[in-house]
């Protein structure tokens, strides 16, 4: 079951880069990662949780600029891989960590072009603001979910 809460974390990552690595720093932090997780140590730390709050607000904020870039661009992409590699990781027991990054960057991949193609045909109907506020509670909701679930695993 831990490989799947890594594929679903990874797949938040596609949506919102730094969401998965604030919900899995701060569940490290509160010691609510599973028991023989794959998160490294630095993940545990105030200042890492509080670092990937900041940066995740900042992200969320900036989502409904009209200059912010695409998902899609390679510097996204290359975040996105990274996050859902490390949050994945960092859901699945020590053993499986290598599998679990993989799995949880390609669901980064994966949701990002999926997310990505949807959000803009809903742009054109709802607006930028709307749409983007609507992707936020579902990242931010999915992230908190997926990592309690994983706790409790």
């Amino acid at each position: 079951m831990a490989l799947i809460h890594s594929i679903l974390m990874g797949a938040v990552a596609g949506m919102r880069s730094m969401t998965p690595l604030a919900t899995v720093a701060n569940a490290a932090r509160m010691g609510a990662l599973p028991a023989d997780s794959g998160a490294p140590r630095l993940l545990a730390g105030p200042l890492a949780s509080a670092g990937a709050l900041a940066v995740a607000a900042g992200e969320l904020a900036g989502d409904k600029m009209k200059s912010a870039p695409d998902r899609i661009v390679p510097a996204g992409m290359v975040a996105r891989v990274a996050t859902g590699a490390l949050a994945g990781m960092a859901l699945a027991p020590r053993h499986q960590r290598g599998v679990a990054a993989l799995l949880g960057a390609g669901a980064a991949v994966g949701a990002a072009y999926l997310t990505f193609n949807l959000r803009m045909r809903a742009i054109d109907r709802y607006g930028q603001t709307a749409t983007g506020a609507v992707e936020d509670a579902v990242a931010v909701g999915s992230a908190a979910l997926i990592a309690r679930s994983a706790a409790e695993d």
